[in-house]
């Protein structure tokens, strides 16, 4: 996924193997990027490439003729069966796969069309009623999609808009009297009903009811830092020669406060686990839900009606505006080669739009600064990399030389001292090209060199596409990519979302089986200046391809703003949480966390999760624990304690399966199994934890389900105040407890069965 496929990692750490040790040597002790590169470059041959070129075929991204006909059968079934959600995605693989203004994508439109119609997604019905005309759809047809168009403007109480359909409607009947007279029958009857629909709309005194949600805060910076656009001006840059780059606390920081809100310089949707699709295989549609069905390749906003590239059929936009924007900047070169970039994986993907994207900066010192560093410097360090002049302001620390207080200037920062979400900054993320291995340089210099060739293939073939100056530093810009692709293991960030299953076509129960999905990798460069920490005192969420960063606790004046990058104490063993940041990020961990856990591993062993019911300090001892506080004299024995998590577990068990059942008095039992799970994660994660607000907001779920309103209306308070402190108000968690909370006020005062 984030590398390339298994089959060529095998195929070139095999080359690799094979080498001469001279040359082996001569790649692992190159001191430059560039060197890596023309080395690793020169051993590429064609047989290399054909083999590469073989997977990539085995990647359906073109337009397949045969393929709309076989997903609009597949969606009519879904339909027939009323899977409305199925049915939507099979028809959107459908218009993926047909090309613009044909008969296929007319039908695949009006198809979806009708599913969203059922799924109460008026608006998106007609825009896709609208796509369909737009690409021919048959006019002996028309008058089916627009009665469709009357009913979703009815319900949507654009009234005057149905009355003018209806009336064009008639006049289309009169001036063209070629329908049969039992469909003309149907359509007047049809007509008739949608009339007095209308009028009877009109004259409603009363208006629509109002929504459901209420105006949420707004989510912009109180204060935009001067010196970090995209921070708060309650942090500050420094710089340190150990530990590099990192951001403090100016002032005194309360939980739930916006520290950061950064859009991804750039950001490459996550494909999903899906192998090649080799040819021979009996039916080679592949007709799985993935991200690329769900989700905006250029926003990732979710939608139900991707609107696809014109050239090829992997790449789906929520938009016309998305798709129009992600040609201009990036897709116009990576259409041809998306079977190449699903091969090669996310980072090298990531690499390639990085540095289509600074095309579009002031971009001219970089080319030539990366054209200097082809001849004669390394582009590993920041000390040798700056691709501007060494700022001048306050950023940055102090070391001492020669007895002289001497400013350390913060790389990334322009020449004011400005760290901006731009080119430069990325550029400026650490690469770490000392820690990685030889064979996965290797790798990662192969795979961008053949990148480079199958972009020099297609700007010979169509020389208009591509900028002279982007041809003549092509090799350049291979340099630059590979620097990219080997920053992503530490700079990476992955793009999250709660993901229920009514979002991904599947008849799972949405309390029991949401879940936290991958959607995207992107590149953040405020995000990146945060240092890591087992028990972070921050929390991370995404809004489309926004990052927002909060402080999840009380943050005091001076102290470091900590983020988590993955291994977290609560989820974790110190040991094991230690390993994997050595091994992803080439650092041994010494948070406050973990000197905690060292210091309490050295003077007593460590008893996962059980603690003293009295003081709540850790228990310890053999057969019989007692309280580890010198001022408390609880005991309990260890059968006991085991016995206990044993019965909690399988209380979790019952729940969810109770919950799969869906039926009210099992939904009522459930609760009661979730709430003495709680106490588990609580002692786990915290009281304030985003995984207590996760469950709480499951709980709540269930009581709104149960109809338990003074039970419900307590949870998502509950819920509502931890989920706030790590998300703000625009969470969609957030917003759906405000829309029970909402439904369940304005209901009376009926109790459906015992509350729990």
């Amino acid at each position: 996924m984030d590398l390339p496929v298994d089959e060529w990692k095998s195929y070139i750490f095999q080359k690799w193997s094979l080498l001469p040790k001279s040359i082996q040597d001569t790649i692992s002790t190159a001191d430059t990027l560039r060197d890596i590169f023309l080395h690793s470059s020169s051993l590429l041959q064609p047989e290399d490439e054909m083999f590469l070129k073989s997977l990539s075929r085995g990647y359906l991204v073109g337009k397949e003729p045969n393929a709309p006909p076989f997903y609009r059968e597949e969606g009519n079934k879904k339909f027939q069966k009323k899977d409305y959600m199925g049915a939507t995605v099979l028809y959107s693989k459908g218009i993926s796969h047909a090309r613009p203004h044909s008969a296929d994508i007319s039908l695949c439109y009006a198809n979806r069309s009708a599913a969203l119609f059922y799924l109460d997604e008026y608006e998106m019905c007609l825009k896709d009623i609208t796509r369909a005309q737009m690409h021919g759809y048959p006019e002996s047809l028309q008058p089916k999609v627009t009665l469709r168009k009357v009913e979703c403007l009815v319900t949507l109480g654009r009234l005057q808009e149905a009355g003018q359909t209806i009336r064009d409607l008639e006049s289309n009947f009169a001036a063209k009297p070629s329908l049969a007279a039992a469909q003309f029958q149907i359509l007047q009857r049809n007509l008739c009903r949608l009339k007095m629909k209308v009028q009877e709309r009109e004259n409603l005194t009363a208006s629509f009811p109002t929504t459901l949600t209420k105006a949420f805060e707004d989510m912009d910076l109180r204060e935009e830092n001067e010196q970090i656009p995209g921070a708060s001006s309650s942090v500050s840059l420094c710089m340190d020669p150990l530990k590099g780059r990192y951001l403090i606390a100016t002032k005194d920081i309360l939980p739930g406060e916006l520290l950061v809100k950064e859009d991804a310089f750039v950001s490459v949707l996550n494909p999903g686990e899906r192998p090649p699709l080799h040819h021979g295989l009996e039916s080679k549609w592949d007709t799985r839900v993935t991200n690329g069905d769900l989700y905006c390749h250029r926003c990732l906003r979710h939608t139900l009606a991707t609107v696809p590239c014109d050239g090829c059929s992997y790449a789906k936009y929520c938009s016309h505006e998305c798709m129009q924007q992600a040609w201009d900047l990036y897709h116009n070169r990576e259409c041809p080669l998306g079977g190449l970039l699903l091969t090669l994986g996310i980072f090298c993907h990531i690499a390639l739009r990085s540095t289509l994207l600074a095309r579009f900066e002031d971009a001219s010192e970089v080319i030539r600064k990366l054209c200097v560093e082809m001849s004669n410097k390394d582009m590993c360090s920041p000390e040798s990399e700056n691709l501007v002049q060494t700022p001048s302001s306050d950023a940055g620390g102090e070391s001492e030389k020669n007895g002289k207080t001497v400013k350390t200037p913060v790389p990334g920062c322009d020449l004011n001292g400005k760290y901006e979400n731009n080119y430069n900054a990325v550029f400026h993320l650490m690469p770490h090209t000392e820690n990685h291995s030889p064979e996965y340089k290797f790798l990662c210099a192969v795979s961008v060199s053949a990148l480079c060739r199958q972009l020099e293939a297609a700007d010979s073939s169509k020389p208009a596409t591509a900028p002279p100056a982007w041809r003549s530093e092509l090799r350049a810009w291979g340099v630059a990519m590979l620097k990219h692709m080997l920053q992503l293991q530490c700079n990476a960030q992955a793009v999250t979302s709660i993901q229920r299953p009514a979002l991904s076509g599947s008849k799972e129960n949405s309390v029991t089986n949401s879940r936290q999905v991958r959607l995207a990798t992107g590149i953040f460069p405020v995000v990146s200046l945060l240092n890591h920490s087992c028990s972070p005192n921050t929390s991370v969420s995404f809004i489309s391809t926004v990052a927002t960063i909060r402080a999840s606790e009380k943050i005091g004046k001076g102290q470091e703003i900590l983020h988590c990058y993955g291994p977290h104490r609560s989820r974790m063993a110190v040991a094991e949480r230690r390993q994997k940041l050595r091994s992803q990020y080439f650092f041994d961990c010494s948070c406050l966390a973990c000197q905690k856990e060292k210091h309490r591993a050295a003077v007593r062993p460590r008893w996962e999760a059980f603690c003293c019911d009295r003081c709540r300090a850790p228990l310890q001892g053999g057969d019989v624990l007692s309280c580890g506080s010198t001022s408390c004299t609880e005991s309990v024995s260890r059968d006991h304690l085991i016995s206990r998590l044993q019965d909690l577990q399988q209380q979790v068990g019952q729940a969810r399966k109770l919950l799969t059942s869906g039926q009210l008095g099992d939904w009522q039992k459930s609760a009661t199994h979730l709430q003495k799970s709680l106490r588990v994660v609580e002692v786990q994660h915290g009281p304030s934890s985003v995984e207590m607000g996760h469950e709480l907001f499951k709980l709540a779920q269930l009581f709104f389900n149960g109809f338990a309103i003074p039970e419900a209306l307590n949870t998502i308070q509950r819920a509502e105040k931890v989920l706030m402190v790590h998300y703000g108000p625009c969470n969609d968690e957030i917003q759906e407890l405000q829309k029970m909370k909402s439904c369940l006020l304005d209901s009376p005062p009926i109790s459906l069965g015992p509350s729990v």
